[in-house]
């Protein structure tokens, strides 16, 4: 047997068949799978130290330097070599992997158009009709160190991390159980909850993850959808009015504490242009827009759909719906009115995120007020119980 080698001096060594291709040390309660991309046209992973890549075939490569994967038909491309599997494993770094997911199918490496990562643990990767599902298996502790390295600066008080901390691990596990016939358990991003990898992580956050270490937030001892977003700017929202969901813990609750927040106001503009666009990708079959107002509240005074006027009659919009067709990043929450209509509109508004249970900018203010982790837990999701993980029921019967 020899060394086949591509591209820039790297290759495969065939050395071994192995029969079980599920990674069954991973497949506990502790591991995570987090997805890094799911339309990826190229991967590059890197590791310093040596690693291989298992095929569901049985065979395993041991690889050295980069690992550069495309699709081929049905099959993979692995640094050129043609295999015919659709699902493959990276894994035995003991350092950390470098990856690279790349949106050009035919760019050799990912360039400006990519999203980087550095991780631990086993990657797996698999081909689908868009592109390649980029999944990192990484502990449970290690995830939640990840997440509030991205949600929450180090700075913060350490009764604000631990909160942090608590919440995350809460929300993953609700998702794992929510999860569980489903190719991964969360995304690294706003969609579920901002993931850092493991790239360098402040003393203050393992500092918070290690103290409320396998501290779960529950209600009758399961895990609680712990949502939580940005500046709340007034009360929290109810998550009957934006993910239609009934839940006794995730009702509004007073938010006096982040008027320091960058986004407690905040005011931003568009063309009706740009709205039309935006729409129109959309798949709603929209004329000239002339005006759009505010039609409906919820009882904590944000908007619950919005009207929308044009040439070929008009919509109806949730609040909620509005914001992802204009944009995260234009509208920053339903707490908004109309100030001006031009060749602009300008719109004014308070807060930033859903603001369904807590508030990150709240929780930094009450942690710098006195309280504890704990206290703040409390207050954000009422009549919960933080308890050991051993203690909480993961399994998927009655999850609402």
């Amino acid at each position: 047997m020899g060394c086949v080698r591509h591209g820039m001096g790297l290759g495969f060594l065939l050395v071994s068949w192995i029969t079980i291709f599920s990674p069954v040390v991973w497949a506990t309660e502790s591991a995570i799978r987090v997805g890094l991309a799911n339309a990826a046209q190229v991967l590059s992973i890197q590791s310093a130290d040596p690693f291989s890549v298992r095929l569901p075939s049985g065979k395993t490569f041991n690889a050295s330097g980069q690992v550069t994967v495309r699709v081929q038909g049905a099959g993979l491309l692995l640094n050129e070599r043609a295999v015919a599997e659709s699902h493959v494993w990276v894994e035995g770094s003991q350092g950390t992997y470098r990856v690279r997911v790349g949106t050009k199918a035919g760019e050799a490496i990912p360039s400006d158009l990519s999203r980087e990562w550095v991780v631990r643990g086993p990657l797996e990767i698999q081909s689908a009709p868009s592109g390649l599902a980029l999944i990192n298996w990484i502990d449970l502790e290690d995830y939640v160190a990840g997440v509030v390295s991205g949600e929450v600066g180090a700075k913060w008080p350490i009764e604000a991390l631990k909160a942090q901390a608590v919440a995350a691990r809460t929300y993953v596990l609700y998702k794992k159980v929510e999860n569980q016939l489903q190719p991964f358990d969360v995304v690294a991003d706003v969609q579920d909850q901002v993931y850092h990898g493991h790239s360098v992580r402040a003393e203050s956050v393992l500092q918070a993850v290690a103290a409320t270490r396998g501290q779960v937030v529950t209600y009758d001892h399961r895990p609680i959808f712990a949502a939580y977003s940005s500046t709340a700017a007034g009360p929290t929202e109810d998550a009957l009015y934006v993910w239609a969901l009934d839940l006794p813990y995730l009702k509004g609750v007073d938010c006096p504490f982040d008027e320091q927040a960058p986004r407690y106001d905040w005011r931003t503009s568009f063309t009706f242009d740009y709205l039309e666009q935006q729409l129109r990708k959309e798949g709603y079959n929209v004329g000239k827009v002339a005006t759009f107002t505010p039609y409906t509240f919820t009882p904590s005074g944000r908007v619950d759909r919005v009207r929308l006027l044009h040439s070929r009659g008009e919509i109806i919009l949730r609040g909620q719906d509005l914001r992802r067709v204009v944009g995260y990043s234009k509208i920053f929450s339903t707490q908004f009115s109309i100030e001006s209509f031009g060749p602009e509109v300008v719109v004014v508004g308070h807060g930033a995120g859903h603001a369904v249970g807590m508030c990150q900018w709240g929780m930094r203010e009450m942690a710098e007020l006195g309280y504890d982790y704990q206290s703040i837990v409390r207050h954000y999701y009422p009549g919960t119980t933080l308890l050991p993980i051993e203690r909480v029921n993961l399994t998927a019967a009655d999850l609402p």
